[in-house]
């Protein structure tokens, strides 16, 4: 029941938007892999739920791949294939000079996995703290007009930096 409610919520929410803001918010959420950037748009589009009603709904409308999972999987799979491969050239199965180029060859793959993984990492927590710094400037800003002659330019305005902010990230 409670799920129900979570994507009505949701639905409901997405058809109060413009055609325009909900065509930018259903393709960003497509694209983006992140629930916390998901949403951060959500509220700059005046979304009032949680990220745990973004997260569930994002995870049942755009089903993806946790390749962040996958290459920690693949990190697992390699340490065990250096393992077997040592236990092979102590066994006397593997010649020690070739047994010693291939653990050489995988350690440095495994070294390459190790660095794309914590690269991907701080690129994600990069892209998550400029949405929400982005996300508070303007709120702030947005309040400190609220019922000013240029609140509805500011809001335009705001959107158009947010919109950027976006592509620029991606």
């Amino acid at each position: 029941m409670v799920k129900h409610n979570v994507e009505q919520g949701l639905t409901s929410w997405l058809k109060s938007l413009t055609d325009k803001d909900r065509e930018s918010f259903l393709a960003f959420c497509k694209r983006t892999s992140s629930p916390i950037q998901i949403y951060l748009y959500s509220r700059f589009l005046g979304f009032t739920g949680s990220i745990v009603e973004c997260d569930e709904w994002s995870q049942k409308k755009y089903k993806k791949r946790n390749f962040q999972g996958v290459l920690e999987t693949e990190i697992d799979a390699m340490q065990q294939d250096i393992s077997k491969l040592r236990d092979g050239i102590d066994m006397g199965m593997v010649k020690q000079d070739m047994g010693a180029a291939r653990i050489a060859m995988l350690q440095k793959e495994l070294r390459g996995t190790i660095k794309q993984l914590g690269d991907e990492k701080v690129l994600m927590d990069k892209q998550g703290l400029i949405l929400a710094g982005a996300d508070r400037a303007l709120r702030e800003m947005l309040s400190i007009f609220r019922d000013d002659p240029i609140e509805g330019p500011l809001q335009e305005a705001s959107m158009g930096v947010w919109t950027k902010i976006l592509q620029e990230e991606s």
